[in-house]
């Protein structure tokens, strides 16, 4: 697992990507929009976002937004997609 810690100012855009390994994005501050190119929506202080392998995403900022991107895997290794689960 890695941990990078993502601010955005005012207007700022991440271009479109894809990632290799699922990550969750958690947002601390601000307000994130996302776009994935069939959904789109804001994410909030305290909101998260799950984001599979090979989805093709991208984030802009409207307000200055501090996030955390947590990398759950690793390159090269065959990854599954996100599952929410209630526990029996």
């Amino acid at each position: 697992m890695r941990v990078v810690g993502l601010r955005l100012e005012p207007g700022q855009t991440v271009p479109e990507h894809r990632n290799a390994i699922p990550v969750a994005l958690i947002v601390t501050g601000g307000r994130l929009h996302f776009d994935d190119g069939v959904h789109s929506g804001d994410v909030g202080a305290g909101e998260m976002l799950l984001i599979n392998p090979g989805e093709r995403h991208t984030y802009h900022a409207d307000i200055e937004t501090s996030a955390y991107l947590v990398f759950a895997g690793l390159p090269g290794v065959r990854s599954r997609t996100w599952t929410l689960r209630r526990k029996a």
